[in-house]
């Protein structure tokens, strides 16, 4: 039987990159110890870090640490956890790894060894030059129990917000948070192409569209979709509409999102005129 882990023990970060940096220091800041920081080529940032956190900058095992957590690319999880399988005596560890999309059965050849394995998956964006709060995130959870109950507690002292979710629904949930953060820095650059057809440039086209963006989601997130959503669709104004899109004609991309997201407008919002908009829109 695996024996109960202290609250705050020791973990190991295998994977340097933004994820795993950020991840070790808010661990640490939550009052964990980062014992060991894997990395198959350490990066001068990377030993810096590992000096700040006092922790061994390795590139490979064995790993000392009550818990290891792979914080590698999706397609390098399953191959890292077999070359770590034998290294080290699992029975007495956690394994926990960081993909929004793929379930804990990743970590098979560690759990067949005796670890309590789990997926950990933070709703949040890791980019360079920027190391975020993990403070009020939600964390998407499953695995084993004991595991599951080890990473309840570290969302917890993180100050995060964990819930449970079923294997077979991750990769709907990973492209859920696709929509919330690339797709739509991908909207927003789109916006940006739409900008130049107005005279600015991109420059500028980002600074003037800031405080429309930052409202409209702190309506969101006050008044819910419905009561954020505003503009010609809301209204019905059906030659707005018509306008918009033989602009956009000079940017098809940018006509086949705009005309995607107004359909998905329609079906969702509230709109008036809805039948002659969904007229003007299938006609594009």
């Amino acid at each position: 039987m695996l024996p109960a882990m202290a609250a705050k023990s020791s973990i190991a970060i295998v994977g340097a990159g933004r994820l795993g940096n950020a991840l070790a220091l808010e661990l640490r800041r939550a009052g964990y110890r980062i014992a060991e920081i894997v990395s198959r080529k350490p990066s001068p940032k990377t030993r810096a870090l590992g000096k700040k956190l006092k922790a061994r900058i390795l590139t490979s095992g064995p790993l000392t640490a009550d818990l290891v957590w792979f914080c590698v690319p999706d397609g390098a999880i399953r191959a890292t956890a077999h070359d770590f399988a034998e290294r080290l005596e699992w029975r007495s560890k956690y394994a926990f790894h960081s993909s929004g999309a793929l379930a804990s059965d990743e970590l098979d050849d560690l759990s067949q060894r005796g670890a309590r394995v789990a997926s950990l998956h933070p709703m949040m964006t890791f980019v360079r030059g920027s190391v975020p709060s993990l403070e009020g995130v939600s964390f998407a959870l499953e695995g084993d129990p004991a595991a599951v109950r080890m990473a309840r507690r570290i969302v917890r002292d993180l100050g995060g917000r964990a819930f449970s979710i079923l294997p077979r629904n991750k990769a709907a949930y990973h492209a859920w948070g696709g929509f919330c953060s690339p797709l739509l820095v991908a909207l927003l650059t789109t916006g940006e192409q739409v900008a130049r057809l107005a005279g600015l440039s991109a420059h500028d086209a980002r600074k003037k569209m800031l405080p429309i963006v930052q409202q409209t989601m702190a309506n969101y997130a006050e008044l819910g979709p419905a009561g954020a959503f505003s503009g010609p669709l809301l209204r019905g104004d059906v030659e707005v509409v018509r306008k918009h899109l033989r602009t956009l004609k000079e940017i098809p991309q940018a006509q086949d999102i705009y005309v995607a997201l107004a359909r998905a407008a329609l079906h969702s919002l509230p709109t008036r005129n809805r039948a002659d908009l969904k007229k003007a829109l299938g006609r594009t």
